[in-house]
């Protein structure tokens, strides 16, 4: 069983990426690259067209084969992307971490916490699914307050080889299980 392809939120909505949503993937990544740059290992140099539209082909792929669900985190109507959000199968059996990112021009909005959130909820409803974490550098204070607001608990700080540079090499692990 998968999640569903679009997920509503209070003011957005989160949707399974299409090949048509690569040109607004490379705007949103270049008008934030500032920001997703010293956190994101992905966000070394500024990316090309064909980057999006490469991770956009793997995205698909990984939905099928149930490796990763990626979604873009648009307005509510389903046109304007403000970020991107996905559950990620690599922590293990029986769990999911989320990952996300937001165009500057959304955060501090409580966008990230509701899609968060929502993600949350869907992730913990799919049979067999017991926990959700979320992984963020120690240093990230604005990406570990959406766990912190969602009810996450801080499970463990891993030692780990930094992989962007604002990154101190200790990872926190934020878990919430389900009921």
């Amino acid at each position: 069983m998968r999640p569903p392809g679009r997920i509503a939120l209070d003011g957005g909505l989160l949707r399974r990426w299409t090949p048509a949503d690569a040109p607004a993937l490379h705007t949103a990544v270049l008008e934030s690259f500032e920001l997703l740059h010293p956190w994101m290992s992905w966000a070394a140099e500024r990316p090309e067209p064909t980057d999006q539209e490469e991770l956009i082909a793997a995205a698909i792929r990984r939905w099928e084969d149930g490796e990763a669900y990626l979604y873009g985190v648009f307005d509510p109507a389903g046109e304007q992307l403000r970020g991107s959000m996905g559950l990620h199968a690599r922590v293990g059996p029986g769990a999911f971490d989320i990952g996300y990112w937001l165009h500057a021009e959304h955060i501090g909005k409580g966008l990230a916490t509701r899609a968060a959130g929502a993600l949350t909820e869907t992730g913990l409803a799919l049979p067999g699914i017991e926990r959700i974490e979320i992984h963020c550098d120690e240093a990230n204070t604005a990406s570990a307050a959406i766990p912190k607001r969602l009810g996450f608990h801080l499970d463990r700080i891993e030692d780990d080889i930094p992989e962007a540079p604002a990154s101190t090499g200790r990872r926190m692990i934020w878990i919430k299980y389900g009921s």
